[in-house]
This record gives C-alpha cells, sequence and structure tokens, in this order.
C-alpha cells in the first residue's frame, strides 16, 4: 500500500516539473449581478449588484482542457419592492471544466458551483432587520467565457443558475451573471 502511494507521489511530482504551464495559481474578483428565479407569483424581484472575490488553481493536463477550482466570497440576493433588500453572501466552490476553443487565449467554461451561507439579512427600509432564514447550501450550474488577455490576465464572464432553493420561506433560486478580473500566476 505503501509503494503504491510513493508512486502516486513520484508521479505527480515528475508531471508537475515536466510541464510548467500545468498548475497555476491566482485571484479574480468584480461584479455580480444577483437575481432571485422563481418565486411567489406577484412580487417583483430586482437585480442586485454586489461583488465576488477568490483565489483559484488552474490545473491543466491537457492542451486544450483545464480543471479549475476556485474559492470566492459571494455577495447575492435580489431586491424586493416594497419588502426590503435580500443579501446572501456566500463562500462559493465552483468547480469548472475550461475548454480551450483558442489555445491559451480564449475558453469555454462549465461546472458545478457549490456555495455555504455565512450571512443571511434583510434590510427593511434601509435598517437591517435580522436573518432572512435562507437555506445554508446553494448548489448551482454555472457557465461562461474566458479571455486570457496578457501574460497571466484574463477577464471573464460567468452565469450561474441555482438547482436548489435559496430560501426556506419562498421558492426561489440564485441566479447570478459575474464578470471577472484575475491574475494568474
Amino acid at each position: 500500500m505503501k509503494s503504491k502511494i510513493v508512486f502516486a507521489l513520484v508521479f505527480f511530482a515528475g508531471m508537475f516539473s515536466g510541464q510548467a504551464q500545468f498548475l497555476k495559481f491566482g485571484i479574480k474578483a468584480g461584479p455580480n449581478f444577483a437575481n432571485f428565479s422563481g418565486g411567489v407569483s406577484g412580487i417583483d424581484y430586482t437585480s442586485r449588484t454586489s461583488f465576488h472575490a477568490g483565489v483559484l488553481l488552474q490545473i491543466k493536463p491537457f492542451e486544450n482542457l483545464a480543471i479549475q477550482p476556485e474559492v470566492l466570497y459571494s455577495s447575492q440576493g435580489a431586491d424586493v419592492e416594497g419588502v426590503g433588500d435580500f443579501n446572501l453572501d456566500y463562500i462559493s466552490v465552483p468547480i469548472m471544466a475550461r475548454f480551450f476553443v483558442v489555445s491559451d487565449r480564449l475558453s469555454i467554461d462549465v461546472g458545478p458551483q457549490f456555495s455555504f451561507l455565512v450571512d443571511d439579512a434583510e434590510l427593511v427600509f434601509d435598517e437591517v432587520s435580522g436573518d432572512a432564514d435562507s437555506e445554508s447550501f446553494d448548489f448551482a450550474a454555472a457557465g461562461g467565457v474566458t479571455l486570457n488577455i496578457y501574460e497571466g490576465l484574463f477577464v471573464s464572464g460567468r452565469y450561474s443558475i441555482g438547482l436548489t432553493e435559496a430560501s426556506k420561506e419562498a421558492e426561489v433560486k440564485n441566479a447570478v451573471f459575474q464578470l471577472s478580473l484575475g491574475y494568474t500566476f
């Protein structure tokens, strides 16, 4: 058993040293344009502008394919006229498969996103009124494009749609469009 573990470590160490571009770390941040999909009839949800920021790891085992797990702080939610603003803050972990359509320049990104609620607040008439009784976990599907601009600098656009309910009280799901500026090194 120990020999298999040692072999696996030597194999992966050889892959890392053999390909300098195999593994990259990075940072990214940008605005979120969030809203709820679904919901209660007669209630109008409007988009909420917030932000996201975090770190990423890009693993590129093949020329035209990379796997990119990320850890992001992401502020989401929606504004509801006459009720208040719902602010849902998550630690999100998207795991994106990046398919390069233009080698090392342009990729189409798809994958799941796992989000863990760290704070929820309902704002009524600009005063914090307390918890919004939100679900503590959000599972979403995400997709977008990334353009590598110059030597590690990139921009990306991504849309994620919640596949689980965001609230315990209403049948709403998170829907978020993100624009990101980032750097890999």
